[in-house]
């Protein structure tokens, strides 16, 4: 490395305009398992064979219920906070495309990485599926740790051996990640 390179964890655009993200080998796993673990939880359930057929095509789940794990119903939250039967209407109509959309972002995210040593290059089309995903790991993280508004700082100060605090220290990167691509993706260096 020469003495003008500057080092950097988080996304930098390069000199002819490409996303770059430099990691290291524990950073680029962590995003695989974040991806793998999102596409897990987010893949959608198989259809039943004997669903009408247009049904079926435009992606209406008629048997969908509400998620019941924390983190799913975080990640695809009710749409009407007091009207149960609007709320579930909206899911038969969505939930499969939902589920499908995040998949597909945390797929992006792990054929980039796949693709990439130390340095992950991201297209302007890429970074869009990047965001997504960064976004619904730090909720599905927030929502295990039980990140609030008012206790950030309590959840910053954790000793070591509460397995909180690393959950939230991979919180905290993942934030800057997004930050940082949000920050090259927008902004020019001046």
């Amino acid at each position: 490395m020469s003495d003008h390179e500057e080092v950097s964890y988080g996304f930098r655009r390069s000199d002819t305009g490409r996303l770059v993200l430099r990691t290291d080998l524990v950073e680029r796993g962590l995003l695989d398992t974040l991806a793998d673990q999102i596409m897990n939880i987010m893949a959608p359930a198989e259809q039943n064979s004997d669903l009408d057929p247009i049904a079926r095509m435009v992606g209406i789940d008629p048997e969908i219920e509400a998620p019941t794990d924390d983190v799913v119903r975080r990640l695809l939250p009710d749409a009407y906070v007091d009207d149960p039967e609007s709320t579930a209407d909206f899911r038969r109509f969505t939930d499969r495309d939902l589920r499908t959309a995040k998949v597909a972002h945390a797929a992006v995210v792990r054929d980039c990485l796949a693709r990439s040593g130390e340095k992950v290059t991201v297209s302007a089309d890429e970074a869009q599926s990047w965001l997504a995903f960064l976004n619904d790991a730090r909720l599905a993280l927030g929502t295990r740790i039980g990140i609030t508004e008012e206790n950030h700082q309590e959840l910053s100060d954790l000793p070591d051996e509460d397995p909180r605090s690393g959950m939230y220290h991979v919180y905290d990167w993942l934030t800057f990640l997004q930050e940082s691509l949000l920050q090259a993706s927008f902004f020019q260096d001046s």
